[in-house]
């Protein structure tokens, strides 16, 4: 990879990051079905860069809320979650691996991530959408919430996306969170995930090739990305954040079905 793509790869990750910051969404679902459309870079070595950056986007901003004392987390609700998402991020890590090795054609395992990617987003927008109708819970049990954030972290780190809109939905189904709230607690969970899946990648010396370079720029655009947005995210009010929200989901469907034409049709 040349330094033009890598600058490319950093400016997407510094974009991703602010959207991903305001929405607590990761920055991941963007990053990774952007890049599958350049194609510069295998499945596999997207979804590791794609993971560091939102690593370290969601390690700026869950930390630099906690120092500035005006952090949303609600870590009663948030820790059992994260605790779960950071096993589910292991797991996930392993069922990417799995997959990988069951098709010689790594654009197979492209083409999964994207229709699965392209499904749970169009979900999440029906049900974005049609929330204010929608009754919803407050979960207290930790046990049970450790079980959801399993399932969130197997989802994110599978897809590699970090965490993505599901977290949301299920802040706003289960635990009746607002808007700004959600988005906190969703970067919160995607902290944990994200450095169980990281740690199990390297354990596993399961790494794929990448250079030096494409990391750094992607990760201090992940930051870079991350201080911005959570200076706008403090000026938008939480209706603007749900249109911005409601309007990347729709970008994002539309980017992973072409991702799944794209691994299947048009490199058959």
């Amino acid at each position: 990879m040349d330094l033009l793509q890598s600058l490319l790869f950093g400016i997407v990750s510094f974009g991703a990051s602010i959207i991903g910051a305001i929405c607590g969404i990761g920055g991941g679902v963007i990053i990774k079905p952007v890049l599958d459309v350049f194609g510069w870079a295998s499945v596999s070595t997207i979804s590791f860069l794609s993971g560091c950056t939102v690593l370290s986007m969601s390690c700026y901003n869950v930390l630099k809320g906690m120092m500035a004392g005006d952090s949303k987390v609600d870590a009663k609700t948030g820790t059992p979650l994260a605790i779960g998402a950071a096993i589910g991020g292991i797991a996930g890590n392993q069922l990417f691996s799995a997959i990988r090795r069951m098709f010689e054609n790594p654009n197979t395992v492209g083409a999964v991530q994207a229709g699965c990617l392209a499904l749970i987003t169009l979900g999440t927008l029906i049900y974005t959408v049609n929330k204010s109708r929608i009754k919803t819970h407050c979960v207290t049990n930790p046990v049970t919430s450790i079980l959801i954030g399993l399932l969130l972290g197997v989802s994110s780190s599978f897809l590699g996306i970090g965490g993505g809109p599901i977290n949301l939905v299920v802040l706003y189904f289960f635990y009746s969170m607002e808007t700004k709230t959600a988005a906190a607690n969703s970067l919160y969970i995607i902290l944990y995930s994200q450095i169980a899946s990281l740690a199990m990648t390297v354990i596993t010396n399961s790494i794929p090739s990448f250079t030096v370079t494409t990391l750094f720029v992607m990760v201090c655009g992940g930051i870079g990305g991350g201080m911005v947005g959570r200076l706008l995210n403090k000026k938008l009010n939480s209706k603007a954040v749900e249109k911005l929200f409601v309007g990347l989901m729709l970008l994002i469907v539309a980017i992973s079905i072409y991702n799944v034409f794209k691994y299947t049709i048009f490199r058959m």
